[in-house]
């Protein structure tokens, strides 16, 4: 099932979907969560703070990661995840992984790459699987950095980035030519064996490509319409991400009469 709904601003999706994983980690300490990059989850990241006490437990897994920064570099989504999540909700460093965190060790690098996607997958299934994935959406389409074309089977692997997001991600650099043209990224199967997907797009930029993903057809060519296969999917939405979506009216009427016991 793919639940819309529509809020009146980011913070207020924040905050909803903040009060989710309160629930879940309430449940769980331990519970695994997928965390996203970019500004989509940001209005969520900042509506945990408050609970910072009660997450201390809590195990993550990054979607993607940039290929060829250096150690330490602020853009690599390593630095970007403890800057946002594992400093200002305390958690524990060691609990949180990024794809091709641990490029290197004992190997050389190619073959360490090589062989990266395997190792983060082990280790997402060695924790019991991911509980609950945010996902942002991309102007391609695409979720991780899994553009066009990518399988709906697949799993962690290093992708060649689109030059479209490439300049999408330029703003974080001091030059276009900075970005990388390779990262390392959940696959799209990798993506929908997580226990609920929540994805966040907040913005008239992102109208499109989340009309696209929730009420299009289900195609490779539009990475994010993936989620319509996983059985337990969250979308959050702005007016203005909402305003391509055809069926707003219901999503809008289903929010209001949904029974309260059944949370997101």
């Amino acid at each position: 099932m793919t639940e819309v709904i529509i809020v009146p601003s980011p913070a207020a999706g924040g905050v909803l979907v903040a009060e989710a994983i309160v629930a879940l980690v309430r449940r769980r300490a331990d519970a695994v969560l997928g965390l996203a990059t970019g500004s989509s989850p940001l209005p969520v990241y900042t509506a945990l703070r408050p609970h910072a006490a009660l997450l201390r437990d809590v195990r993550g897994f990054a979607l993607d990661e940039y290929v060829g920064l250096p150690a330490g570099h602020p853009e690599s989504y390593r630095a970007v995840i403890e800057r946002e999540v594992v400093v200002p909700l305390g958690l524990d460093p060691a609990r949180v992984r990024v794809p091709g965190d641990d490029l290197a060790e004992g190997l050389g690098y190619e073959a360490s790459l090589a062989d990266a996607g395997d190792r983060y997958e082990a280790a997402i299934a060695a924790a019991g699987g991911v509980d609950l994935q945010l996902l942002g959406i991309g102007a391609t389409g695409h979720i991780g950095f899994n553009e066009p074309g990518s399988s709906f089977a697949s799993r962690t692997r290093v992708k060649t980035l689109t030059e479209q997001t490439r300049r999408d991600n330029a703003r974080f650099f001091a030059a276009p030519d900075e970005v990388p043209l390779h990262c390392i990224t959940q696959g799209l199967g990798t993506i929908l064996a997580a226990r609920h997907l929540v994805l966040l797009a907040f913005g008239a930029a992102k109208a499109a490509a989340l009309a696209a993903a929730v009420e299009g057809p289900v195609t490779s060519s539009l990475p994010g319409s993936a989620i319509q296969l996983h059985g337990r999917v969250t979308v959050v939405v702005d007016e203005a991400a909402a305003s391509a979506l055809r069926f707003a009216d219901y999503y809008r009427h289903a929010w209001v009469h949904k029974p309260a016991w059944q949370g997101l």
